[in-house]
């Protein structure tokens, strides 16, 4: 089978891409699989699903018993990406993002000039996602603004933490010490590459960890922001744990998440103790905000 990285497109009426990406995100054959959900059209959207290695027909069968019980007839279609830089070669013509006080830009953008009070973070993807440019970094960083807007914190944690920025965003506002993980290696020296670029290198502490029971999280917790932008299915089974390493009345953001995931993730933090604060949408991508009780109820 070869190896490299691959795409599975479905492009499906809107209900039904929400309905397939639903079901994407509860099946455990799929639920750890980067997924990104664009508009077609008014009416269409394109779901692809990203693997590692090629796709074999036992995948390609599942991703279409799931498309059917979604309510979709479409032949999904299969693409190898080049074997090239081509996260960071796509960035050459996207434009700065912002949110909150936080404007994210690639170095094709560093000399155009910024506005007062902005704080600018470069941040050039590499092999490792999150540019900024996507609905769920977008709706983490606006969270973080508001969250450090009206509070201090004394310490934060990034799971999947990715390029870096949310981590390297609470660092810049907050100075406060962030760890920042992720379960891939190449993610985690891309997102040191970038702390050291945006003057917060030694603020952030890196670490490549499954989960959170790396011993970084006993060393450095507990943390008063938990910031984790991932998938819907690990994110419901680490209720409990973000739980045991958050600090009584911390700030917790999720996202990773579409709309129809909602009720999946808010019940299993608030099984796991947490109370909701908010949830956003931005591009069709939801992030909520949670926070833990001062003591459990």
């Amino acid at each position: 089978m070869a190896t490299g990285v691959f795409t599975v497109t479905f492009e499906l009426p809107r209900p039904n891409a929400e309905v397939l990406a639903a079901l994407l995100g509860e099946d455990p054959r799929f639920d750890a699989q980067a997924l990104d959900r664009r508009e077609v059209d008014g009416t269409t959207d394109r779901l692809a699903i990203y693997f590692n290695r090629e796709p074999g027909p036992d995948d390609i069968a599942g991703l279409n018993d799931l498309c059917a019980t979604a309510g979709g007839t479409v032949t999904p279609a299969i693409e190898r990406l080049p074997e090239t830089d081509w996260v960071a070669s796509s960035l050459a013509g996207l434009p700065p993002v912002r949110a909150g006080r936080f404007l994210v830009h690639g170095s094709h953008d560093r000399m155009r000039r910024r506005g007062g009070g902005e704080i600018a973070l470069e941040i050039e993807a590499g092999q490792a996602f999150g540019t900024g440019h996507h609905g769920t970094t977008v709706g983490c960083l606006a969270a973080i603004d508001r969250i450090l807007s009206r509070r201090s914190i004394r310490s934060a944690v990034d799971i999947g933490t990715g390029t870096g920025v949310l981590a390297i965003a609470v660092a810049r506002l907050a100075h406060r010490p962030v760890v920042a993980t992720d379960i891939d290696p190449v993610a985690v020296a891309v997102a040191r590459e970038n702390a050291c670029l945006n003057g917060a290198g030694t603020e952030i502490r890196f670490a490549v960890a499954p989960g959170t029971h790396h011993a970084v999280f006993r060393e450095s917790g507990p943390f008063d922001l938990v910031v984790a932008n991932i998938l819907a299915g690990p994110l419901a089974a680490m209720a409990h744990d973000i739980f045991r390493i958050a600090a009584p009345g911390a700030d917790i953001v999720l996202s990773g998440l579409l709309p129809p995931q909602r009720r999946q993730v808010r019940a299993a933090y608030r099984n796991a103790g947490f109370r909701m604060s908010a949830d956003r949408v931005v591009d069709g991508w939801l992030t909520l905000e949670l926070t833990r009780p001062e003591a459990r109820p």
